[in-house]
């Protein structure tokens, strides 16, 4: 039923970008006829608007992947270095939050471990949204910052590291085996900072799977029986993300990016002083428009990476003013 409905949707897309380019066409022979350069000028402008869009949707076919129509988690960690690296990854959550808001995705805040003097020192989000996995998938990996540090008396220059950890949310037809001697339970309190993130009892759940050694944890709920079933579909996801990264490294040798957090591992530089640019060095996807980037618009290089990815090659992206 849902590859049923999203089919439709890319039917209708398809008949809407046909309709509308017809109506261009008849817009500029009309324009031309009539030498009226408004009009003409009009139409151009929906064609260009039209061209963005059919590009737009050629990426949206590329995510074919089985798991690429769902929702996801995603974690930030902040790297070594204290308060700069935490205030990094804050940075980098509100970066995506806002992605998600132009995408139309809701984010539910499922567990916040927050800095000692200011940022955060992990956080894991649920995005929810058709595709937000497919489009996610590839921010995996150690993003470096260098900038003009806030917290440095003497104003020098700084450089920061965070890891992004993207999987995809299970469907419950998919069944992700887990023996019970495999899991270590631990509970705790939450220790958000303030809000429905806080309680008084031990509801927070932290589950260890030990043959692998993936960690999960939540807290978004007051009741512990809810926090375990959440972490619980996380881990799921989380060993169901890494078989999907086992099939993928046995036909292509990939780079790792999840490794260290730290030089040599990133896969993405926010640079912002002593000038402003922010380079995918996967793709050399680019652009100079750096505010834009931490603002959320940051489709230039999960497109880039996207076509990377599924086209096997070097990608090609020119880069942005």
């Amino acid at each position: 039923m849902r590859e049923r409905t999203h089919l439709d949707a890319a039917l209708t897309a398809y008949r809407e970008i046909v309709r509308s380019f017809d109506d261009s066409l008849e817009l500029i022979e009309l324009a031309e006829a009539e030498d009226d350069e408004s009009v003409l000028e009009e139409a151009e402008a929906a064609l260009l608007a039209l061209q963005e869009e059919v590009e737009k949707r050629r990426i949206e076919s590329l995510l074919s992947g089985e798991a690429d129509a769902n929702d996801c988690y995603l974690e930030v960690h902040a790297g070594a270095g204290g308060t700069e690296s935490q205030d990094w990854a804050e940075i980098l959550v509100r970066m995506y939050t806002r992605w998600a808001e132009h995408h139309d995705c809701k984010v539910e805040w499922l567990e916040e471990s927050p800095g000692e003097e200011a940022g955060i020192k992990s956080v894991t989000l649920k995005i929810a949204g058709h595709n937000a996995y497919g489009w996610l998938k590839t921010e995996s990996g150690t993003h470096r910052l260098v900038r003009i540090s806030p917290f440095d008396s003497q104003a020098r220059r700084h450089t920061s590291f965070a890891a992004v950890g993207v999987y995809p949310v299970i469907d419950d037809n998919i069944e992700i085996e887990i023996e019970d001697k495999d899991l270590r339970i631990d509970v705790y309190r939450a220790s958000g900072a303030g809000g429905q993130h806080v309680n008084r009892t031990e509801s927070a759940v932290r589950i260890t799977h030990i043959p692998t050694n993936i960690v999960v944890q939540c807290q978004s709920d007051r009741s512990q029986h809810k926090n375990k079933a959440t972490a619980m579909k996380m881990l799921q996801a989380r060993l169901y993300e890494a078989e999907l990264q086992r099939r993928e490294d046995a036909t292509k040798a990939e780079h790792d990016a999840k490794t260290d957090i730290g030089w040599g591992h990133q896969i993405r530089s926010y640079v912002l002083q002593p000038y402003q640019m922010v380079k995918d060095l996967r793709t050399g996807a680019e652009t100079s428009n750096t505010q834009g980037v931490l603002n959320g618009e940051i489709d230039l290089f999960l497109q880039a990476s996207l076509a990377q990815r599924v086209g096997g090659g070097k990608g090609e992206a020119a880069a942005e003013d």
